[in-house]
């Protein structure tokens, strides 16, 4: 891509060599291998990938589109600097021809001159709707491969879902589960200590009856003798 920006920064003339041909053609191959490839990877992570993964397709999903919408940018940029070139090209040709033809005084060169001022006017127009066309298709494409990764987002989201809920259920479950023993451990210890209690409370009191119940058969005794 830098040497494709090079390239269009230093275009001024309006012949297309090989290398400006290779360099093209290189990107658009190079943009289509990568569309591939995250095409592959979306599929992927829809399949059930890892989240890791997921975010790496959106960075090259994104990286995809600023790259895509650069070239389309660039391409644009060299084919109305070519244009503009051919245009001067055919002005500076008018003139001479118009020189020459002032020069050599005829109705028919008069008239061959403002045919031929017309057909370029009218070449010029078409360039510039030419032009803007190739624009509105860069943005076009632009567009369609930003709807792709929004879609392919949602995708990937709505095919995560399921499993989120999965998990969400699990836990809900796990929080019940030990509330509900939480709650069967607390009862016992409750009830243990209140047996706890009952016992050290009763059997005391029961000593001291026995012990005074014995006291009283003592005296009687005493008191009958």
């Amino acid at each position: 891509m830098n040497s494709f920006r090079k390239l269009v920064s230093t275009k001024v003339s309006t012949n297309v060599d090989a290398a400006e041909n290779d360099v093209e053609s290189g990107i658009e191959r190079l943009l289509k291998q990568l569309q591939q490839v995250n095409s592959q990877m979306q599929a992927w992570v829809t399949s059930g990938g890892s989240e890791m993964v997921s975010h790496t397709l959106t960075r090259h999903q994104e990286i995809l589109q600023d790259l895509t919408q650069e070239f389309y940018r660039l391409r644009s940029s060299l084919r109305a600097k070519q244009e503009h070139a051919s245009l001067l090209d055919d002005f500076r040709e008018f003139d001479r021809s118009r020189l020459e033809l002032e020069d050599s005084p005829g109705s028919s060169e008069q008239a061959l001159l403002k045919e031929h001022l017309s057909v370029s006017r009218s070449t010029g127009q078409m360039d510039n709707v030419i032009s803007q066309a190739q624009a509105t298709l860069g943005a076009l494409v632009f567009q369609r491969s930003t709807f792709s990764g929004i879609n392919s987002k949602l995708s990937n989201v709505s095919s995560r879902l399921p499993s989120v809920n999965h998990i969400l259920g699990a836990i809900k479950r796990k929080k019940s589960m030990d509330t509900i023993i939480l709650s069967l451990v607390a009862s016992v210890c409750t009830f243990l200590i209140f047996i706890y209690w009952l016992t050290n409370t009763l059997i005391p009191c029961r000593v001291g009856v026995a012990w005074s119940v014995c006291n009283i058969n003592n005296v009687y005794a005493s008191l009958g003798n």
